[in-house]
């Protein structure tokens, strides 16, 4: 039992009919359907139908019957051939013909008897059907650059009408010339009619056809085949050496060199020029140097085996940075020894060096003539090349006994207690004494070989009191005298009227100097009228300069006696 299909009515044309004075309708159904044929198109009124009738042209002037209907009542089968099961008449008189074949392509007549007159109406009838496939076979295993090989062949078979196939490379249309050539047949079953269009497409393969999909597509459903690739085949015409290592290379990394060719099949061997040295490699494409050193540097080459002109070249540089420092570790000096450290850098390129100190940036060389307990810390240089960088360090350790650098005394806020400080250096930290009792001792963090201690006494009478400093080195004492702070009242006193009396004096003094200034005056002014008198009258000078110099002495007698 064949499956029914959808009744479907695909068109409808009006043709003249001269012979019957009405249009000739041609019908098209798909392959398989059932085709609606109309009757009358409207042109008399159902109701008004006596007798309806189709039958069909046989050929060679012949016809068949098909069914017939009287008004009001169903439909009578009279065919007695292939259509015996096949037809059945609607509703408004059409004839529905189901599982439509090639052979149903003819004119079907629909007969109305209205009255005493019989009008008829022919349908011309076509059947279309879609290619069952659209299917590439015969696909070439290779194709070769430059010539002109055949690819593949596209068939849409069982058809009707015959389809028309054309090919395209990535979705774009092959047109025939320039290396492409397309041969197409069509084959009619003899059995069924219908047709099977093959389409041959030949072509001449580019390096970039490689990975290229081809397909087929058909022109009036546009049903396209699955795409295929082909294997393009071509010689080698370009050697590339690649050298795959980090950046940058250092000693000891290790480094791969790879051979690439462009030939496809692809090359399974390469010779690789180490320098003095040539190394065959077959089924691979690589090569590995380990552990590099300086001497790894220079020019590399690899090259095909079946043919050695084929080669490419890579120049391959290790770059390397080492650097020792001297001293290392932990150095030890006492106050006043030198400390110039010997940096040795041995490096491929021009090299920058950074010092710290204690993870502080230092603006100069390290070079020091005269160590001190502040110098005591970790030193660490940088070296950096490019992207390389090497550190080392030291810790220095200055050590040496204890020195007192100031003991001193404080009167406190209060006026009741007096703070003394005793600042010193030494290293390892030394421990402080004092040879008098007190309270809130106070001691500052030692650092750079430093520490302060401060100590709250309240001295009752007058004190010399020692400030002792110690270490495994040595020891440093240094003395200092206190006042009780009842005579540290009396001498502050003491020290006013000091003052004051000091002032006096000082007062005295000055009074004294500016008497002698004011005489050097007056007696600059006499002497200048006296020589301006001494014009007037015409007397001598000589007469009135033994007057001026005694003036003078007696003014510098009383100038010396002043200063006294």
């Amino acid at each position: 039992n064949k499956e029914k299909l959808p009744s479907l009515t695909i068109k409808l044309t009006n043709v003249p009919l001269s012979s019957t004075g009405s249009s000739l309708e041609t019908v098209s159904g798909l392959y398989g359907g059932t085709l609606v044929i109309p009757c009358n198109t409207g042109a008399i009124k159902a109701e008004d139908i006596l007798i309806t009738k189709w039958k069909y042209d046989k050929g060679d002037g012949l016809s068949g019957d098909l069914l017939v209907r009287q008004r009001s009542q169903n439909a009578s089968i009279i065919a007695n051939d292939e259509y015996k099961g096949r037809v059945s008449m609607a509703a408004n008189s059409s004839l529905l013909l189901s599982d439509a074949k090639l052979s149903d392509q003819r004119t079907f007549t629909c007969m109305a008897v209205v009255g005493a007159n019989i009008a008829e109406y022919p349908v011309n009838v076509v059947v279309y059907k879609k290619p069952t496939e659209l299917k590439i076979s015969d696909k070439a295993e290779e194709l070769e650059i430059g010539k002109l090989t055949k690819l593949a062949t596209c068939a849409a078979a069982e058809a009707n009408p015959a389809v028309n196939i054309t090919w395209l490379r990535n979705n774009k249309p092959l047109v025939e010339g320039n290396g492409i050539s397309i041969h197409t047949s069509v084959l009619i079953d003899a059995m069924t009619g219908l047709s099977t269009t093959s389409s041959t497409l030949e072509y001449s393969a580019k390096k970039e056809d490689t990975n290229a999909q081809f397909t087929c597509r058909t022109v009036e459903e546009d049903l396209v085949s699955q795409p295929v690739t082909f294997t393009i085949t071509y010689s080698t015409e370009n050697v590339t050496l690649q050298v795959i290592a980090l950046d940058p290379l250092v000693e000891g990394d290790n480094v791969t060199l790879k051979c690439l060719a462009d030939g496809n099949p692809a090359p399974t061997s390469f010779n690789f020029h180490l320098k003095d040295e040539v190394v065959m490699v077959e089924n691979a494409n690589t090569y590995t140097i380990t552990n590099v050193t300086r001497e790894t540097s220079g020019k590399y080459k690899c090259s095909l085996t079946d043919n050695p002109t084929m080669e490419a070249s890579k120049d391959i540089v290790v770059k390397y940075l080492n650097i020792i420092l001297s001293p290392s570790g932990t150095v030890i000096r006492s106050p006043g020894d030198s400390l110039d450290p010997n940096l040795h850098i041995d490096s491929s390129d021009t090299t920058e060096v950074l010092w710290t100190k204690d993870n502080v940036k230092l603006n100069k060389e390290l070079n020091i003539s005269k160590v001190s307990y502040s110098d005591s810390g970790r030193y660490e240089c940088e070296v950096t090349m490019g992207l390389l960088r090497q550190k080392a360090s030291f810790e220095l350790v200055v050590e040496g006994a204890p020195v007192i650098r100031q003991l001193s005394k404080q009167r406190g806020d209060d006026g009741q207690h007096k703070v003394l400080v005793c600042e010193a250096e030494g290293s390892p930290k030394p421990s402080v004494s004092w040879s008098v009792n007190g309270t809130s001792l106070d001691e500052s963090p030692f650092v750079n070989g430093r520490i302060t201690h401060r100590i709250k006494v309240v001295p009752t009478a007058n004190l010399t009191v020692s400030c002792t400093v110690s270490n495994d080195f040595g020891t440093d004492t240094r003395d200092i005298n206190v006042l009780s702070l009842f005579e540290d009242v009396r001498v502050a006193k003491q020290d006013q009227t000091d003052g004051d009396q000091t002032r006096l004096v000082v007062g005295v003094v000055v009074g004294l100097l500016v008497a002698v200034v004011v005489l050097g005056l007056a007696y600059w002014v006499y002497m200048k009228k006296s020589k301006q008198g001494s014009w007037k009258t015409g007397e001598k000078e000589n007469g009135s300069s033994e007057e001026e110099k005694k003036l003078e002495e007696k003014v510098e007698e009383n100038s010396q006696k002043a200063e006294v």
